[in-house]
């Protein structure tokens, strides 16, 4: 069963919370990103599997629970299934909160960046189910761009060819997740939310496809692109030597190297993003919903 809400509606992921952030910033960031949805004019709508149901619309009793139990795996579109039929609870990745999403009636959904190609793709084939979820969902996903870690050139070609329209809200190039600007371009930009909500809403109905909307990070909370790379480098050095550099544990891993080898400055950058496009997620919603 899943839990419908009051539209407008905005999504939020449940592995950004579970996986993400450190455990303590966890249940101030849902709140805070729940402030900020309903103050943009819309409705947060928490997103994960409570002992073996699919929740569009957490309540923050159920959502509590779920990060004191610690060891909550995440669920892509692949198993997901499996997780409701055991009775088992998950955090939704973006590919399932986009289908959970899509089942409910939400059409946005806001979260931090999303997973694509990673590299070295022509020696393992290593390609997130987020691309695929894009392709069959038709929600509008509002995002950073793709995660820092990823090969963003080659995912962009990827979403073009799943017929995934790329636009950038006040950009001409898609963000790579902590950095404002990669190497590759957006399909087109707006400069106004509203000329964007209409065009997402058209295009969610012309093609029953999802949308990408890159918004990146403010300016001021950005981090440059070669200290990045450095950071990088030093992450997926530290992560192999322990031996987690394949598999879904891989970009937790990863990501918890890098806010150590920051000073913290890569979770800040990933808050201040995630409070970012929460805010555009519903703006666009509202104007969605005639506001």
């Amino acid at each position: 069963m899943i839990r419908r809400v009051e539209e407008p509606a905005v999504a939020l992921e449940t592995t950004l919370l579970m996986h993400g952030v450190p455990a303590a910033e966890a249940m101030p960031l849902a709140r805070d990103l729940a402030r900020i949805v309903r103050e943009g004019g819309a409705s947060p709508a928490v997103v994960g599997v409570v002992r073996g149901e699919a929740v569009v619309g957490m309540t923050d009793a159920e959502l509590e629970w779920m990060l004191g139990e610690g060891a909550v795996p995440k669920v892509n579109t692949s198993n997901l299934g499996l997780m409701l039929h055991r009775k088992r609870s998950a955090a939704t990745t973006v590919s399932a909160t986009m289908e959970l999403a899509a089942s409910a009636g939400v059409r946005v959904f806001a979260t931090g960046g999303i997973g694509g190609v990673h590299r070295g793709f022509g020696e393992r084939w290593d390609v997130s189910a987020d691309l695929a979820a894009l392709a069959r969902f038709p929600v509008a996903v509002v995002a950073s761009g793709v995660k820092s870690l990823l090969d963003v050139e080659s995912t962009r070609e990827m979403l073009e060819t799943l017929g995934v329209p790329v636009v950038g809200f006040r950009t001409d190039w898609i963000p790579a997740f902590y950095v404002r600007r990669s190497g590759a371009r957006v399909d087109a930009r707006f400069d106004d939310a509203r000329e964007l909500a209409g065009f997402v809403a058209a295009e969610l109905r012309r093609s029953g496809r999802g949308v990408l909307v890159a918004n990146p990070v403010e300016e001021s909370e950005a981090i440059d692109a070669e200290r990045m790379e450095r950071w990088l480098e030093l992450a997926e050095a530290r992560v192999g030597e322990a031996g987690r550099l394949g598999g879904r544990d891989a970009t937790p891993s990863i990501l918890a190297a890098l806010h150590e080898l920051s000073g913290g400055q890569t979770l800040r950058t990933n808050l201040a993003l995630v409070r970012g496009n929460a805010a555009l997620a519903a703006e666009l919603a509202r104007h969605m919903h005639g506001g």
